[in-house]
């Protein structure tokens, strides 16, 4: 784990009081050079998003990192669950696939794939 990663989990463990965190570097997946950490995956689970919608429990997530992504932390997928949420499905959703950068194909508007 990276300077970065420790700093993400330290800083979500203090603000945000989970029972289960899960940090995940995806930067190799996005053509970062080794020891980049500019993309993370977080799955937090936390007493504290009990009665929070889904939208104001990433707001709380980007609140404790602010400092991260103004600075090297490029993207953060984030799954913020409750601990009953967590009981009923304890699992991390696997990561989309990347189609930034230079990975996928540019269409033209109205394009479709099977256009030629």
């Amino acid at each position: 784990m990276g300077p970065l990663a420790r700093a993400i989990r330290a800083k979500l463990t203090a603000a945000l009081q989970p029972t289960h965190l899960q940090l995940r570097d995806e930067s190799g997946r996005h053509g970062a050079p080794p020891g980049a950490e500019t993309h993370f995956a977080v799955l937090v689970v936390s007493p504290l998003f009990a009665g929070v919608p889904p939208l104001q429990r990433h707001r709380l997530v980007h609140a404790a990192l602010r400092a991260e992504l103004a600075g090297p932390l490029h993207a953060l997928a984030i799954v913020a669950r409750t601990p009953q949420q967590w009981a009923s499905d304890p699992r991390m959703p696997p990561p989309p696939p990347c189609l930034g950068g230079s990975k996928h194909e540019r269409r033209g508007a109205g394009e479709s794939p099977s256009d030629g």
